[in-house]
């Protein structure tokens, strides 16, 4: 039987209040000025549109302190589902969009999201690159912190490691359909990899059910009880887009797009570099 999550009013995160503060000015000072607004103006609270976004993890910590600022300087309500880039688990958002889920948002990895829009499912030409997010490591604190400094070293480190985790979504799909193959390493990762549905890699690596984690690095970083280890070396590392779109059929396409032009903005992009993504807006 199919999984159907509900979808969940964003959290509020917390955010420096001083970055919290001069994010919010700036979108109050340009929503009109730049006819971000629906109809040039802020809308009254009559007018309040509700917004939903199904978004994968990668691009969830920037999401999560921007919607709360978005929502408060325009009096939308934004309405959050979330699943992987890719895969077939029940909540990825592959299979929320092929079982007719509907959302106004799409927020994912780039290659999923010209997959989407080749199927007919994000309407052409609405792409919008957020930011651009590295791949990286993580252990557990108190362990030995693993040298991953060069491909060399990345390698003889995961022949070590009794056990690693991986994400099902874009990272992981790289590192086993090319980094592993590079490195020489293919064969012994059947062994003692793990692909990870579901849940953030960190989860996992928190309770110990793995040595070693591999995700993007804005889905380590929140684990705060995890030594981050760092990215992948630059030789080997691949860098992602994560991009917004219109659904096909959303309810409320203006609001939609004033949103994804808010969160590529840069009045975003401090909070966007903070999470450990680069800002399309600043390329």
């Amino acid at each position: 039987m199919p999984l159907n999550l509900p979808l969940t009013p964003s959290p509020t995160t917390a955010t420096p209040s001083n970055a919290r503060r001069r994010v919010l000015c700036t979108l109050l000072g340009t929503a009109l000025g730049l006819g971000l607004a629906l109809g040039g103006a802020a809308p009254p609270a009559a007018q309040a549109a509700e917004i939903r976004v199904v978004t994968s993890g990668g691009f969830s910590a920037a999401y999560d302190q921007l919607v709360p600022l978005y929502e408060q300087a325009t009096g939308h309500t934004v309405v959050t589902a979330r699943g992987a880039s890719l895969g077939n688990a029940p909540d990825s958002i592959p299979s929320r969009m092929a079982r007719g889920e509907q959302f106004d948002i799409v927020i994912l990895a780039d290659s999923g999201l010209d997959e989407l829009t080749a199927q007919g499912k994000v309407q052409a030409g609405s792409r919008v690159d957020l930011a651009r997010s590295m791949i990286g490591m993580s252990v557990r604190k108190g362990t030995p912190k693993p040298d991953i400094s060069s491909p060399e070293a990345l390698k003889q480190t995961l022949l070590q490691a009794q056990s690693v985790a991986y994400s099902a979504s874009a990272s992981g799909t790289y590192l086993v359909n090319e980094l592993f193959p590079r490195l020489g390493v293919a064969e012994a990762m059947k062994t003692k990899a793990t692909r990870i549905y579901s849940e953030r890699v960190g989860a996992v690596v928190l309770r110990g059910d793995a040595e070693l984690g591999f995700q993007q690095v804005s889905e380590l970083l929140p684990f705060k009880e995890l030594e981050f280890v760092g990215p992948l070396p630059d030789a080997v590392q691949q860098r992602v887009f994560f991009s917004a779109g219109v659904a096909e059929g959303a309810q409320n396409a203006d609001a939609a797009r004033h949103l994804i032009r808010f969160l590529a903005s840069p009045a975003a992009a401090p909070i966007v570099r903070s999470t450990g993504m680069e800002p399309a807006a600043t390329r």
